[in-house]
């Protein structure tokens, strides 16, 4: 890529994302803008919900829109860990072993039905989420980059579903849902549906270069101070609120501080302001939380977690001062 890199050129290679994955999901732009600020943020997607409303649709649409290597793996309860992230196999010519890559090694890799397979395939993928790299046989393998991994599960209630451990959830960025399309998107999916499937007709609008100069872009935006504290404030009152027994690590207030700064840039803005950060608390932060017994006995795990969230940022105060 020749041309230079600007807030201008963020927003229309970003937008262009976006609407790219948006001809395929109709009426889920919430869905979409945060599937594009986790890719540009470098973390990972997850997207949780139940079955046919777009999930693994919305995962395809995001690979197909990049001209990069997408690797799909349905996950199974008969999947192995080595076929995640692969093995080493005896080269009798050789006469030495030989490492046959699994199919993590891909730049978008799309896990469907992660909580289909046991906890012990799960775990396969915490080391490629963190390190961006595998380890097989004491050999340690780097993966592609940019690395994303975009993941869809059924909910727990679901038959056949295992749950994902804490540390498996605290490595993905964000968790959504699609939620089922209103009246009017629906119709239309009936409508253009009927001859085609319009992820056959969609096209790569960005390249790898251009998605790392995106990520780049996005990682130099600046965030003041006060803001930081803003982050810690808010990741720190997860810890000692009463409804909650676990809350947010260290790493999730990283990834909220990333993604805020992707939300910024998409405004167009080279600066992070409060509103960025506590836009993406519950999509950032929910998902790594647990509520006490009574809390989900009296609202629901669901519900009770984004209460206390609602409640958290309302006790917090909010900085002024922001910009440069």
């Amino acid at each position: 890529m020749t041309e230079t890199m600007s807030a201008e050129v963020f927003q229309e290679s970003a937008g262009g994302i976006a609407r790219a994955v948006s001809s395929v999901i109709d009426g889920k732009p919430a869905a979409v803008d945060s599937a594009v600020i986790t890719l540009l943020a470098e973390g990972h997607l997850l997207i949780e919900d139940v079955p046919g409303v777009g999930k693994t649709q919305l995962a395809r649409a995001l690979g197909a829109s990049i001209a990069a290597s997408v690797r799909r793996i349905q996950f199974t309860p008969d999947l192995l860990p080595s076929d995640v992230t692969g093995v080493s196999v005896f080269d009798p010519a050789r006469r030495e072993f030989e490492f046959k890559p699994g199919a993590v090694f891909a730049n978008v890799v799309i896990a469907d039905e992660i909580n289909r397979s046991s906890p012990k395939t799960q775990s396969a993928l915490l080391e490629a989420m963190e390190e961006v790299q595998v380890t097989v046989d004491g050999r340690t393998h780097p993966l592609p980059s940019p690395f994303l991994v975009v993941a869809t599960q059924n909910p727990l209630e679901m038959e056949g579903t295992y749950a994902l451990p804490e540390a498996q959830r605290d490595r993905f960025m964000m968790r959504i849902s699609m939620g089922y399309p209103d009246a009017e998107a629906e119709e239309l999916m009936l409508r253009q549906r009927d001859t085609a499937n319009p992820l056959d007709a969609l096209r790569p609008v960005v390249d790898v270069d251009r998605v790392a100069a995106l990520i780049a872009w996005a990682r130099a935006v600046h965030v003041a101070p006060v803001v930081a504290q803003y982050a810690v404030a808010l990741a720190q009152a997860t810890r000692r609120h009463p409804d909650l027994r676990l809350g947010a690590s260290p790493r999730a207030t990283i990834q909220l501080v990333r993604a805020a700064k992707v939300r910024a840039a998409l405004d167009g803005r080279d600066y992070v302001i409060p509103d960025d950060v506590s836009a993406l608390l519950v999509p950032v932060f929910a998902h790594r939380l647990i509520p006490t017994r009574a809390a989900s006995a009296h609202r629901g795990e669901h519900e009770a977690v984004p209460t206390v969230l609602a409640r958290i940022v309302q006790s917090i105060r909010v900085p002024l001062a922001t910009a440069r």
